[in-house]
């Protein structure tokens, strides 16, 4: 009896995943999404996508820094720090604005970069975990981070910097509860809340005293 038949003659699962990749292979190259070089099937550059008709100029303040970006309209701010200007920091975790990894600060206030598109962000200044302190140079907060262990992953951290960054530059006296209000929307799966507020509560101290 053929491998690809059960004692029933139905289709294997092998042979139903075998057929099913292939048709979903062909309409990708049938849809233009892929492009052929010397036989072998390549995704397109980033360049190659947004360089289409309906693309537009956008001007964004980062850090302190303008960049001229000519993307698609329907391109989020993520997908401009992260693929166009390879600023990483902020992450992609859920893409639905539940998670708080893709935390940026936008005129000083704490952000969705996956829910804002880059067109939106025009006009305004854009900070990142990158403005805030590199490694070579740690802000207090994230100092405290590093002191009170307050990462464990480490994915959501870049989140939680900016989140804690934005509401203790709002308020330097913050206390615990106001720390858990500018955290509401970020989540560590690792489950490493406390070590955060007591590394944000830590940094407000060291800040007031300075």
């Amino acid at each position: 009896m053929p491998e690809d038949a059960d004692k029933s003659g139905s289709v294997s699962r092998r042979k139903f995943l075998a057929s099913a990749g292939g048709a979903i292979a062909a309409a990708g190259v049938a849809g233009g999404l892929l492009t052929k070089t010397d036989g072998a099937a390549v995704p397109k550059p980033v360049d190659e996508i947004d360089d289409v008709e309906g693309a537009v100029d956008v001007k964004l303040r980062v850090n302190g820094k303008i960049y001229n970006l000519k993307v698609q309209p329907r391109v989020t701010l993520l997908d401009a720090l992260r693929e166009r200007l390879q600023i990483t920091g902020p992450k992609r975790v859920c893409d639905r604005g539940n998670c708080g990894g893709c935390t940026v600060l936008k005129d000083g206030k704490p952000i969705y970069a996956c829910m804002m598109l880059a067109v939106d962000a025009q006009n305004s200044a854009l900070t990142t975990v990158e403005g805030i302190g590199t490694p070579d140079n740690l802000s207090e907060l994230q100092k405290q981070f590093v002191e009170h262990d307050g990462l464990m992953c480490g994915f959501c951290t870049p989140g939680f910097v900016t989140s804690c960054h934005a509401a203790l530059k709002a308020n330097p006296k913050a206390t615990l509860e106001d720390i858990k209000r500018a955290c509401a929307g970020n989540i560590c799966r690792c489950g490493t809340f406390n070590r955060v507020f007591e590394a944000a509560l830590a940094a407000a101290k060291k800040m007031r005293s300075a």
